[in-house]
């Protein structure tokens, strides 16, 4: 079964190009060589990075739990784990969607910061009370987060400013504005509907936090998306290979644009989350945001180099850092030896990347991306 897109032939007639569902999930790349992969299930999982990022989390889990028996593996630190890492793997969602089209969004901190400014002052505004109020909030920091996410997309597509600049652009207009807005006094009158389901609240009949739900199914529904459909198909094509994506019918600016669109939505998300879950704006808190979550999507094995990735990696890359800091606290060492390990763990990543990539070029005598004449072929 394939599905089909229409493009323009040489002769100037129309031809449709089919672009087999098979090939939508391809954020690993395929075996070497034409010949079937002689290798057995369980070394080809292992040569997945993602997995491998998870046997280090799981290594670094275990060493934890041996330090420190009576606190670390207990439910409640563990829910704590979980907690801190729900946001941020909302965010992680969008930078995963903008890396694979060989993108970045500096942003994303910025726009959650925002997002939740003007939420909050509306909200203020309308009372600070009832679920109509959160109701309210909540579509405005979504739209919010989207428009910054427009300005973006627009200015990387259209006007073909640098995603880099563009959005380090931006970091600074959404900051510098909710620092205008507020007077450098962040917002503390938060609906206690928000407060205490979506911020405090537990899954009816659980100790698991509504936050940590909320985010579990952002994650499984963007998984879908980004692997098992023809947006995240071609949110592959167009950082596999640009011009070839433009070749065979892909809208590439528009691609472009949903996806930064996409990504600044879910910041807005975030910011509702995040003012909901702290009771304040936290507009100084949010300044390691990007980079924490940039780190977290490259070590789950998203190549900076476009056309490679998955949500499942992201999410073991955000839980490193999260576990990181939650153990070095428990076991009594400083918590800025967090950012030396994940630092370290980065560079390591984005080494192994370069060396599949020239492993790669050196098998196939071209270019490391992924081939768009597997992805988009004619139908016989």
């Amino acid at each position: 079964m394939s599905q089909t897109t229409k493009g323009t032939g040489a002769t100037g007639s129309k031809s449709k190009r089919s672009i087999p569902t098979s090939m939508i999930n391809i954020g690993q790349r395929a075996p070497d060589g034409d010949g079937p992969d002689k290798d057995s299930p369980v070394k080809r999982l292992l040569k997945i990075q993602s997995f491998q990022i998870l046997i280090v989390l799981l290594v670094i889990m275990l060493i934890f739990s041996a330090l420190a028996p009576s606190i670390f593996p207990e439910w409640t630190n563990i829910r704590q784990i979980v907690q801190n890492v729900s946001i941020l793997a909302v965010l992680g969602i969008g930078m995963t969607f903008i890396i694979v089209t060989s993108g970045i969004d500096l942003s994303v901190g910025s726009v959650l910061v925002f997002s939740g400014v003007i939420a909050a002052k509306v909200m203020e505004a309308m009372g600070s009370a009832g679920w109509g109020v959160a109701v309210i909030g909540i579509i405005v920091s979504i739209l919010c987060g989207t428009a910054w996410g427009l300005l973006n997309g627009f200015l990387i597509a259209k006007a073909k400013v640098p995603p880099l600049i563009v959005t380090l652009g931006t970091l600074g207009g959404a900051l510098g504005l909710s620092q205008v807005i507020t007077g450098g006094v962040d917002i503390r009158n938060v609906p206690a509907e928000l407060s205490d389901t979506i911020g405090y609240g537990n899954v009816w009949g659980t100790t698991l936090p509504l936050i940590s739900l909320i985010a579990l199914v952002i994650v499984v529904i963007f998984g879908v998306i980004l692997h098992k459909t023809k947006f995240g198909l071609y949110t592959f094509a167009v950082g596999s290979n640009e011009e070839a994506a433009r070749r065979v019918g892909v809208k590439v600016d528009r691609q472009l644009i949903s996806v930064y669109a996409l990504s600044g939505s879910l910041a807005g998300f975030a910011g509702i989350l995040s003012l909901s879950q702290y009771g304040t704006t936290a507009i100084a808190g949010q300044s390691q945001t990007n980079l924490n979550v940039i780190a977290a999507v490259v070590i789950g094995g998203t190549s900076l180099f476009g056309g490679v990735g998955t949500i499942f990696g992201t999410m073991v890359g955000l839980f490193i850092p999260a576990v990181l800091q939650n153990g070095f606290v428990i076991v009594g060492v400083q918590p800025f030896w967090q950012q030396v390990a994940v630092g370290a763990v980065l560079i390591i990543a984005v080494y192994i990347d370069q060396r599949r990539r020239a492993a790669a070029t050196r098998g196939s005598g071209g270019t490391p991306k992924v081939s768009l004449t597997g992805l988009f072929s004619r139908k016989k």
